[in-house]
């Protein structure tokens, strides 16, 4: 299956999670660890998802890719971010030039 709700669902099973034994959960185990630590995974990820990129391996990327939209879907859990504040953010983007967005940021 290869639409959004797959997220959703990880969404679902995530917030199942928080309240599951850390010894027997790895979301329970990197929710236990708090955002610094969740952070820092996600970091790690994201530079996983690069260096495949830059490989040109396209199966590897799309591992690494689930691996940094899980982590950062745990993220956002850990730090009560709801999906849709960034669907609004993007929302908010749509029809903009990514130039004029990122100089409008640059206050």
């Amino acid at each position: 299956m290869s639409d959004v709700t797959v997220l959703e669902r990880l969404l679902v099973t995530i917030a199942e999670r928080r309240t599951a034994d850390p010894d027997g959960s790895y979301t329970a185990k990197l929710l236990s660890g708090g955002v610094p630590k969740i952070a820092q995974k996600v970091g790690e990820e994201a530079v996983e998802t690069v260096i495949e990129a830059l490989r040109g391996d396209r199966e590897s990327l799309a591992a690494e890719s689930a691996d940094l939209l899980y982590h950062l879907l745990v993220l956002w859990t850990a730090s009560g971010l709801e999906p849709t504040e960034v669907w609004d953010k993007l929302a908010e983007r749509e029809g903009t030039s990514g130039l004029a967005e990122k100089a409008a940021r640059q206050d």
